[in-house]
């Protein structure tokens, strides 16, 4: 077991190494848009997670699964060669779903304001069922002969 410091350190590095990789290295053309959103390394050091988003479709999106799938070999060589560990973690690449639920979030606030506004728009020429304050007041006297 390493410290939380270093895990971060490698897991930052190896995000580091991966992106430069995707841009610069792997010419793979079913790798679409992609963003390296966040690396998670094990306490052991042995087993790193990289997520991802892909700009585009479902299609798109299964495409560069496949692309990184068969690159993975290169950029877990590439990751050992700069960060120098003595055992080069395993990569994992996984589709960060943040991107979908913020949008999915997005869109639930836009209808809730909608529904809002159409609330304030009804309510703007009601009246009052009752008084206007419901609430019993004691009179003046009252007040004044309890004390």
């Amino acid at each position: 077991m390493v410290d939380a410091a270093r895990a971060r350190k490698l897991a930052d590095r190896i995000q580091q190494i991966v992106a430069e990789m995707l841009e610069r290295r792997i010419k793979d053309p079913r790798l679409g848009f992609v963003t390296v959103t966040d690396t998670r390394i094990t306490a052991d050091l042995r087993e790193a997670t990289v997520f991802y988003t892909v700009f585009g479709s479902e299609a798109e999106r299964a495409d560069t699964a496949a692309a990184l799938q068969s690159a993975t070999g290169i950029i877990r060589s590439e990751v050992g060669k700069q960060t120098g560990v003595r055992f080069t973690p395993t990569l994992t690449f996984k589709h960060d779903p943040l991107p979908d639920s913020a949008r999915q979030l997005d869109d639930l606030i836009l209808a809730a304001r909608t529904r809002d506004a159409e609330v304030a728009a009804r309510a703007e020429g009601a009246a009052y069922a009752g008084e206007a304050d419901p609430y019993k007041k004691p009179d003046d006297e009252e007040a004044d002969s309890a004390t």
